[in-house]
């Protein structure tokens, strides 16, 4: 019996044999052979399989007669331990049966040993599934290796039937002379070379394989370990049939000691293939006339491959004309056009431009046309009661929210008229100088012009310029003489001033209706739209609203919760949600249309003003929008127009900022200050208004400088651009975001909120004056002669002098003539009256006076006095 360890050790004591969980391992060493005469020694193990009691084959364990093993019980009820084992006395060794913990062990250590051998039994069968799905998989390819081999020996036997076919025919052609030596070289060539000798073949190492020839041919065999000769497959070869070309280098010993002939090369096959075919390669190819598309601009490497010419026929060419070129270069549409007839294609001039063929001013072929409702524009002077007149017909209080009784955004509304019930689309105007574009775009997407003058105030400018753009429209107006309500209301003052202005009214036989209305009262509103409504039937307002919409955007904003929204007149066909819509740069799809109502809708028809979300970006105010049909064409218009609007936009800068000879030239001649700005307004008309304003205030000495404009709330960014330049933030009806405020607090930038565009432009203008440069202007005080000169130690010079007209002060201005040169320009340092310093003299007294720094002083000089006040500027 041998010795037994603790379960710790993992190591259990059986009857006969020690259990352990290492695996048996059988060990030898093999000599490894290698080329050149070396060898290695290596150990192998050989690792045998764990065999578990109670597998079929596997012998159990027999006790000795002196040990009894304990009954098997189960884990949950052990059984007692037993009494100690007798010592042996001829061993001297312990005899004992197991304990309890050791055999909960050796339990524990079969039942690992079963389930390792359940793990590698399942890797045993995915290795050997795998092994087999790799094994069909090299199956294939080599089935797939031999077809294309075979294919390859088809096609080498076409190629040589292919040749031999084509020397027959050579044959009947040119006669059996030119053909005898090529064919004879052929036979030679395919006759099959003489078999080397067996003596000539090199000796092998042993162990080596080698090639033993026989009947069937060449074969490889191996010599085994034990020395016993083995058969070596093969290897497959892919050449095709038949006898091999000679290769190597060929030398003068080669070429007289060869048996064969050579064959003819591929080089002297193509020369003679050449000359055969000599007289139709000398014919003159047919020129191919191209039809090449030409746009404004085109680099000559293009131009050559659009018309399928050599790159350097096209520089000849421009060589002959006297310009120099290179591949790379670009030349202009005319010139390019001007190369492509010389060389005889055709022209098809295109420009960037044409993609926005076909987007707007459709003509419809549809007859199915119906009535649309008129669009009318309000518009007046500002203060006249246009809102007023507007809230009235629509039963609406829009002019209490406004600031300072000015309207500042463009409108558009929806009437119904009580009496046919039919819509009239109404479009409110600002009245405020600054707001002429908005005017312009209200005058130009407008049937209607709706002039509305007070009664008390009469035509202004702003009614002047409505009327001109009416006139610039070609569109009908209708005047309503508003406010007619008050005690102080002249009427027909109105109608007779409007004729200085080319207006007619019908009461003073001409052909403009006039209404004289009271939009507080709500006084002949019913006429105003009676007359709108027969106005738009002489019209004949009609159009086809089954094609894809077409439209203005009136007014367009950066909504900090919708995004992008833009207020559009739809003018022809229907928009509805989904549409791909284009707008000048900006492209989007419709997400939602809203009315003026505020309800949400899904389509709007002609003459209809809706809220279009969807927009990528606020697209400017006044573009045309349209519908297109996908979003191919809609990028590639947009894409256009952003381009021509960075091009436009860099040159009105180069063209501002010229070389920097012509900038330091003209800081020298003028010295402009610049007042740096950044403006952020609600929508893009108000910013329209506020830039065109402020421009109208830059002098020749200050500007005011734009470094940002935009729509929307002001943000950090247009903060930190502010703290790099040193400008201020003008927010017009917006406000700053908390990080905005946050930084412009840290910063020390000043932001500004206006309401009102006049107080906006007041302040501007107020700062942009302090830029300017003070006027100085000199005020005379008086006339000194001197009548003595004294020179006093420590002092200096002083003259004594006798005030001839005026006052003379201490510490003003003076100057030094003599006879009628000024000699010295400074200041009195002293003013002495008898021996007491004085603040001035009058006419008619004596004096003494000492310069500042200067003592050239004679008798019979004058000294004039003077102020110099400085006077603040303003634009």
């Amino acid at each position: 019996m041998v010795d037994t360890k603790t379960p710790g050790d993992k190591k259990l004591s059986v009857p006969g044999k020690t259990l352990t969980l290492k695996p048996r391992v059988e060990t030898g060493t093999v000599r490894q052979s290698f080329s050149h005469g070396r060898s290695k020694q290596v150990v192998v193990e050989k690792r045998g399989k764990r065999r578990v009691g109670g597998e079929a084959g596997a012998p159990e364990p027999q006790a000795p007669e002196t040990v009894k093993a304990a009954p098997a019980a189960p884990a949950a009820k052990p059984a007692a331990p037993p009494p100690a084992p007798p010592r042996s006395a001829n061993s001297g060794v312990v005899l004992r049966s197991l304990t309890e913990d050791e055999r909960s062990a050796r339990a524990s250590a079969l039942a690992d040993a079963k389930m390792r051998e359940i793990e590698e039994r399942r890797v045993a069968e995915e290795e050997a599934k795998r092994r087999a799905s790799r094994e069909s998989i090299e199956q294939a390819e080599r089935e797939a290796a031999e077809a294309r081999r075979k294919a390859e020996e088809e096609r080498h036997r076409h190629e040589e039937e292919a040749k031999r076919k084509a020397e027959l025919e050579a044959k009947k052609r040119f006669g059996d002379g030119e053909t005898a030596a090529p064919a004879a070289a052929t036979t030679t060539a395919r006759a099959p070379a003489p078999a080397r000798p067996a003596a000539a073949a090199p000796s092998r190492a042993p162990g080596v394989a080698v090639e033993a020839e026989e009947e069937e041919g060449p074969r490889q065999v191996r010599r085994g370990p034990g020395g016993a000769m083995r058969p070596v497959a093969a290897p497959k070869t892919t050449h095709k049939p038949g006898p091999q070309k000679q290769r190597g280098r060929l030398t003068v010993v080669t070429a007289l000691t060869a048996d064969d002939v050579r064959e003819r090369s591929i080089a002297s096959f193509r020369r003679r293939t050449q000359r055969l075919k000599g007289h139709a390669a000398n014919e003159p190819k047919e020129k191919l006339i191209r039809e090449v598309t030409i746009p404004e601009a085109i680099t000559i490497q293009e131009l050559a491959n659009r018309m399928s010419e050599r790159a350097v026929d096209v520089i000849r060419l421009l060589m002959k004309q006297g310009a120099m070129y290179k591949i790379t270069d670009v030349i202009d549409a005319d010139t390019a056009q001007l190369i492509a007839e010389e060389l005889g294609h055709t022209v098809k001039r295109v420009a960037a431009s044409d993609v926005e063929e076909g987007l707007f001013d459709v003509v419809d072929d549809s007859t199915d046309t119906e009535a649309r409702s008129p669009v009318v524009t309000v518009m007046g002077h500002v203060d006249h009661g246009k809102t007023s007149l507007l809230d009235a017909l629509r039963q609406t209080n829009v002019v209490s929210g406004e600031a300072g009784g000015i309207t500042p955004h463009i409108g558009a509304y929806q009437v119904t008229t009580p009496e046919s019930g039919k819509k009239i689309t109404f479009i409110d105007t600002p009245g405020h100088a600054a707001f002429t574009a908005m005017r312009a775009r209200g005058a130009k997407v407008t049937d209607i012009v709706v002039l509305v003058v007070a009664a008390d105030d009469g035509v202004m400018p702003q009614t002047v310029e409505a009327i001109n753009h009416a006139k610039a429209a070609r569109v009908p107006i209708i005047v309503a003489i508003n406010k007619i309500d008050k005690p102080d209301a002249r009427p027909e003052r109105v109608r007779t001033e409007l004729l200085q202005h080319e207006v007619q009214v019908e009461s003073l036989g001409g052909d403009v209706v006039d209404v004289e209305v009271s939009a507080k009262n709500k006084t002949n509103l019913e006429r105003l739209l009676e007359m709108i409504v027969l106005q738009a039937e002489i019209l004949d307002l009609k159009t086809n609203s089954q094609r894809p919409a077409e439209g203005t955007v009136i007014e367009a904003k950066l909504d900090r919760g919708r995004g992008p929204v833009a207020t559009v007149l739809v003018q022809r066909g229907t928009l509805r949600v989904g549409d791909i819509i284009i707008a000048g740069a900006e492209m989007g799809r419709v997400r939602a249309l809203i009315s003026d109502q505020g309800e949400t809708i899904q389509e709007a028809g002609p003459s209809v003003p809706v809220e279009v979300l969807g927009f990528n970006g606020p697209p400017e105010a006044g573009d045309r929008l349209a519908v297109v049909e996908n979003e191919a064409r809609a990028r590639q218009i947009t894409s256009y127009r952003a381009h021509q609007k960075r091009e436009n936009a860099a040159a009105s800068i180069s063209g501002m900022r010229g070389s920097l000879e012509q900038m330091m030239s003209q800081l020298k001649t003028s010295g402009r200050k610049d007042f740096p700005l950044i403006i952020k307004a609600d929508v893009q008309g108000s910013l329209e208004a506020i830039l065109g304003s402020l421009e109208k205030l830059g002098t020749e000495e200050v500007a005011a400088r734009i470094l940002h404009a935009g729509v929307g709330g002001i943000s950090e960014s247009d903060v930190t651009l502010a703290e790099g330049f040193g400008a201020a933030i003008i927010g017009f009806n917006v406000r700053a975001n908390k990080e905005a405020a946050g930084a412009a607090k840290r910063n020390g930038i000043e932001i500004r909120y206006y309401n009102i565009i006049y107080d906006l432009v007041d302040d501007v203008k107020k700062a942009m004056s302090g830029l300017l440069a003070p006027t100085l202007r000199e005020t005379m005080l008086g006339n000194a002669q001197i009548l003595e000169v004294f020179n006093i130690s420590k002092v200096g010079k002083v003259a004594g002098c006798r005030v001839t007209d005026g006052t003379v002060e201490r510490g003003a201005n003076v100057r030094l003539i003599r006879d009628n040169v000024v000699v010295h320009e400074g200041k009195l340092s002293t003013l002495k009256r008898f021996k007491d310093e004085v603040k001035e003299v009058q006419a008619g007294q004596e004096c003494g006076m000492a310069f500042e720094n200067y003592g050239d002083m004679r008798v019979g000089d004058i000294i004039e006095c003077y102020r110099v006040e400085t006077i603040q500027r303003s634009l």
